[in-house]
């Protein structure tokens, strides 16, 4: 099977799907118990935390074809949750329920379990089975109801305000990891490109292989017409401005970049260097 040009899928390895996938859960039963089923407002939190899960697994999955709609639908995954967050705080606030402060030890705890969960399965006499590779060592790698179980004594506590005030520190987990994501991502177009240009690109490189020597005057070929650049003399690719006073328009930019910076104007005949 030949490889794709852009990954996609695999978003139930994600940090950021896994702990979303919490947080959906614990609203579920937060909801189911503390709060009028009739209410608007349960609608509003469980449809927050299922859309801030399900466009992790749909922006993951579209990254195949367009990096730009992944990217749009993690950002509408970090607004939910957000959406969601404000919920909760509504929540303790409107009932006069403390909420913890980010350094307190409550929330300490709750932000330290990845890591206590990786400190204690670093000792083989702490593993289940110390002779199975696949006994995990990380909480990336538990089931959903194992990682639950980690978190169980705060999101199936009967005190209402243990129980949103885990969500909250669950949530800032969650927004900081999409905050990654999204910053990774950005940086992966600005430098690859979309996969439209990904695309051209290895269109391009395949061309450069089965042409090698060839007479360039013949234009058969209508990937001929793009140019060479004319810094390195490396093949272009079409892009597009994303911001300045020429942002929208597009223009040929060399395969090279960010190592090589040449560009051409669009209208430009191949190896004009205006």
């Amino acid at each position: 099977m030949s490889k794709r040009l852009r990954p996609s899928g695999g978003y139930r390895q994600l940090a950021s799907f896994q702990t979303a996938t919490l947080i959906y859960d614990a609203t579920y039963f937060f909801c189911e118990k503390f709060l009028d089923p009739r209410s608007r407002t349960v609608d509003q939190m469980v449809q927050a935390a299922r859309s801030g899960r399900q466009n992790i697994a749909e922006g993951s999955r579209a990254a195949a074809t367009s990096s730009q709609t992944e990217l749009r639908l993690v950002n509408v995954a970090r607004s939910s949750l957000e959406e969601l967050l404000l919920d909760y705080e509504d929540f303790l606030r409107h009932r006069r329920l403390p909420q913890w402060a980010p350094d307190s030890a409550e929330a300490s705890a709750v932000r330290s379990v990845p890591r206590r969960f990786r400190e204690d399965r670093t000792d083989p006499t702490d593993r289940t089975d110390p002779t199975d590779p696949t006994d995990p060592t990380d909480i990336k790698d538990l089931t959903d109801t194992e990682r639950w179980a980690l978190y169980a004594r705060w999101l199936e506590h009967d005190d209402p305000a243990v129980r949103a005030n885990a969500i909250i520190c669950l949530i800032h987990q969650a927004n900081y990891l999409l905050d990654q994501q999204i910053e990774g991502l950005e940086r992966d177009f600005v430098e690859g490109g979309g996969y439209s240009e990904q695309l051209a690109a290895a269109r391009l490189a395949e061309r450069g292989r089965r042409k090698m020597g060839r007479d360039r005057s013949d234009r058969s070929d209508p990937t001929d017409l793009i140019p060479d650049c004319p810094q390195c003399g490396a093949p272009m690719v079409m892009r597009t401005a994303k911001a300045g006073k020429n942002a929208g328009a597009q223009f040929w930019g060399c395969t090279g970049y960010p190592d090589c910076r040449g560009s051409l104007p669009l209208d430009g005949p191949p190896g004009d260097a205006r």
